[in-house]
């Protein structure tokens, strides 16, 4: 028996007829309307993650789910099975969406806070490395912070002491590994000035004098450090921002898991709307031709 083919008038004719409808009036359609309620309730607990530390929306779910069920307009098990399949995968994929954010989120954070955290140790055992470690401490905030304490105590001790100690010179040196380096060369000239007086001077003219000598130097150092602060700040700083636009990439392990997770979930939303939209099309009387297959084959 031949298959009959029907008019163009008579497809729009099935189509608007189609649009017309506005749900279920019966006591036996209201009862299948609340029926898929229910399985509607039954593929949101399955579809949502309840867990501890996440918990998806379920009212987001659901309204995708009616959104999607209002739009497709699914009639008999198939498409109300092919349409589930379009919204859980839909869904899927939107976690995927958030699990790549995660992703960045945390690499970003966790470069970020390792910076932040870091064992000033590490920092000491670069610079005590470097020939001249007062030199080296000159490139960092935090170096500059750290002579900036070491020059606050020799103020500290000229205040205290009335002059340049032997003590306060080998403190100094302590803040350095006990390595001789540019900046206690010169605190110890300023202390040889002390005790060998060249130009002569009484003791309390001498004493004035030295004092005053190791305040200049002191006072320049700070200006100096100061300046320095500034530009190493900048610096560091733009240096961080390049390491966080730089982290914005999820890890390749991780792009890769959520790139494979993303293109199943693609095919299976594809391959659903497909084969929804055949059956819709045969259930108004359109002709659907039969899907096209591919073979695949490893032979050249």
């Amino acid at each position: 028996m031949m298959r009959k083919t029907m008019s163009l008038k008579q497809i729009a004719a099935n189509r608007r007829n189609a649009r017309k409808s506005t749900g279920p009036k019966t006591p036996q359609g209201l009862a299948v309307s609340k029926m898929n309620a229910f399985k509607h309730g039954i593929l949101s607990r399955e579809a949502v993650v309840h867990g501890r530390c996440i918990k998806e929306d379920e009212q987001e779910f659901d309204a995708l789910h009616q959104r999607l069920w209002v739009e497709l307009k699914p009639v008999g098990l198939l498409e109300e099975m092919l349409v589930d399949d379009i919204v859980t995968a839909r869904w899927r994929m939107r976690r995927a969406l958030k699990a790549e954010s995660g992703e960045i989120a945390l690499n970003v954070d966790e470069g970020q806070w390792a910076r932040e955290t870091r064992n000033p140790g590490l920092d000491m055992d670069a610079w005590l490395a470097h020939d001249d470690a007062s030199f080296a401490m000159h490139e960092s905030v935090h170096g500059i912070g750290y002579l900036n304490m070491c020059l606050k105590e020799v103020r500290e001790a000229l205040a205290r002491d009335g002059e340049l100690s032997e003590a306060t010179i080998k403190m100094l040196l302590t803040c350095f590994g006990g390595k001789p380096n540019m900046l206690t060369k010169r605190f110890e000239e300023l202390r040889a000035y002390w005790l060998e007086n060249p130009d002569k001077l009484e003791a309390s003219t001498l004493r004035a004098k030295h004092q005053q000598m190791v305040r200049e130097f002191l006072d320049g150092r700070a200006d100096f450090l100061a300046g320095q602060r500034i530009v190493c700040a900048e610096r560091e700083e733009n240096a961080e921002k390049a390491r966080q636009a730089a982290a914005v990439l999820p890890s390749p392990e991780a792009l890769d898991k959520i790139m494979r997770y993303e293109t199943k979930l693609e095919r299976q939303l594809h391959r659903a709307m497909n084969q929804l939209e055949r059956l819709q099309r045969r259930r108004l009387g359109e002709a659907v031709p039969p899907p096209l297959a591919l073979e695949m084959s490893d032979r050249n």
